[in-house]
């Protein structure tokens, strides 16, 4: 399987009110990361064709990321069926190598004309395979 990983500091606008990552900003890093490896692994005419909805979100918070942690947040997709993908993110404080958040999303596949679940062709599948 493919991985993507990307490095995020931990910025005063990411804490909450107890000084910790607040749990938005952790879905939003899981979003950005998610469409960052779709990017890197597609091109842009097939990115014309196909978009990609969240269906379901399962996030488990682990341990807390606080102001000036260092964060390593990586992507794969676990398994793929029908118009659906499970992808896994992962968290972790990227000193320690501690996991912090594990979020587990289901992702369906649209025709971007028309905005109807598209079966994931082999192609695609095969670009996330890759080691």
């Amino acid at each position: 399987m493919q991985t993507y990983s990307r490095i995020f500091p931990v910025q005063q606008n990411d804490l909450d009110e107890l000084n910790h990552v607040n749990n938005i900003r952790y879905v939003e890093w899981i979003q950005e990361v998610s469409k960052e490896h779709w990017v890197q692994a597609t091109s842009p005419e097939i990115r014309e064709q196909l978009i990609w909805v969240v269906k379901n979100h399962n996030i488990t918070y682990n341990k807390s990321a606080v102001l000036d942690d260092t964060l390593q947040i990586s992507t794969y997709i676990a398994e793929s069926k029908g118009p659906i993908s499970k992808r896994v993110v992962e968290i972790k404080n990227n000193k320690t190598g501690d996991l912090l958040v594990k979020g587990i999303t289901e992702w369906c596949l649209l025709d971007a004309k028309t905005f109807r679940p598209k079966r994931i062709p082999e192609t695609i599948q095969q670009l996330f395979n890759k080691t």
